[in-house]
C-alpha cells in the first residue's frame, strides 16, 4: 500500500472551512453525516484532510449548511477540484528534501491574490538576490550539506517567480531599515541586493515601504509577517516565523494582523521617499 502523502496546509484549510460551516449551523458530526447521507467518518476525515472531497460535495454540503455564498463556494470548490486532479506543482519537487512549511509558503504565495509582507532583519524572500540569499543560507547552524544548500537556494529563487505574469499578486513589502543595514555577505553583497530592491520596486505590481529607525516603536516587532490575501475574504491567511513557521486564519487573527500591517504602513515612508533611502543607504555602505 503506498504511504499516504500529509496534507498541506491549503488542504487542510479546505477541511477547516468545511468544519466551519457546519458548526455555524449547529450541526454535530453525526448529525451533518445524517444530512449529508453519508457517515460520519467521511465528514470526519474530509474535515480534517485525511481525504479528498469533490467539487460536487463541496457544494452539496455548502447548501446544506444555507451557504449562499456563490464566490466562498467557488473557491472551495477550486480547492477541492485541485486535490482531486493531483496536477503536480514546481514546489512538489521538493517536497522530500525540504519541510513541509516551506512548501506550504510557496503554495500559499501561488494562490494569493495579493500579498503584504512586513521584514524586520532580512530582506522579503521574494525580493532576495541570489548572492544575499547564499550569504543568508551559509549563516545556518549547523551548515547545510552542499546539497542541501543548493536545493534551499534554488528553491528561494524559484519562490521569486511569483511575482512574474499576468496573474501575479499584487505585493506591498514593508522593510525595516535594520534589515537594510544588516551586511550579510560584506559590502558588496548588501549593494547589490540594494540595487536589486530597487529594480524590484519599478515592477507594477510592487510596492515598497521603508520603516526607519526614526519612526521609534511599532506592533510586531518580533517577528516577520506575511499576509496573503485569498480569493474571498474567508480564505485569507497570515504566516509569521517568530517560533517557527505558522499560519493562521481565524478572523480575530486576521484582523489582528491587518491592524498590525496597517499601522506599519501609517509610520513606514511612502514609495518614493524609501526609493530616496535605499540610494542613502547604498551610499553609506
Amino acid at each position: 500500500m503506498p504511504v499516504r502523502k500529509p496534507p498541506t496546509e491549503r488542504q487542510r484549510r479546505l477541511g477547516a472551512e468545511l468544519r466551519k460551516m457546519r458548526e455555524r449551523v449547529g450541526l454535530t458530526i453525526n448529525e451533518a453525516a445524517v444530512l449529508h447521507r453519508t457517515d460520519r467518518t467521511t465528514v470526519s476525515n474530509t474535515e480534517s484532510a485525511r481525504s479528498g472531497v469533490s467539487t460536487d460535495r463541496v457544494r452539496v454540503w455548502a447548501a446544506n449548511y444555507s451557504c449562499h455564498d456563490s464566490a466562498y463556494v467557488d473557491a472551495l470548490a477550486e480547492m477541492a477540484r485541485e486535490r482531486r486532479t493531483g496536477a503536480a506543482n514546481w514546489w512538489d519537487e521538493y517536497r522530500d528534501v525540504l519541510v513541509s512549511t516551506l512548501l506550504d509558503l510557496a503554495e500559499l504565495e501561488h494562490h494569493a491574490v495579493a500579498l503584504r509582507a512586513a521584514q524586520i532583519t532580512h530582506m522579503p524572500g521574494l525580493l532576495q538576490h541570489e548572492a544575499y540569499a547564499r550569504a543568508l543560507f551559509e549563516e545556518e547552524v549547523p551548515p547545510l550539506a552542499a546539497g542541501d544548500f543548493e536545493r534551499k537556494l534554488a528553491f528561494r529563487l524559484r519562490r521569486n517567480r511569483v511575482l512574474d505574469g499576468p496573474a501575479a499578486p499584487q505585493c506591498t513589502f514593508i522593510i525595516h531599515e535594520a534589515a537594510l543595514r544588516m551586511r550579510f555577505g560584506g559590502r558588496q553583497t548588501v549593494r547589490t541586493q540594494l540595487t536589486h530592491l530597487l529594480e524590484q520596486s519599478e515592477r507594477d505590481n510592487v510596492t515598497l515601504r521603508v520603516l526607519p529607525f526614526a519612526v521609534g516603536g511599532y506592533p510586531s516587532a518580533a517577528s516577520s509577517t506575511l499576509y496573503a490575501y485569498g480569493p474571498v475574504p474567508q480564505l485569507d491567511t497570515v504566516q509569521t516565523d517568530s517560533l517557527g513557521s505558522t499560519f493562521a486564519d481565524a478572523e480575530t487573527h486576521l484582523a489582528n494582523y491587518r491592524a498590525v500591517l496597517d499601522r506599519m504602513e501609517e509610520r513606514a515612508l511612502d514609495p518614493q521617499r524609501s526609493r530616496v533611502f535605499l540610494h542613502e543607504v547604498a551610499q553609506d555602505v
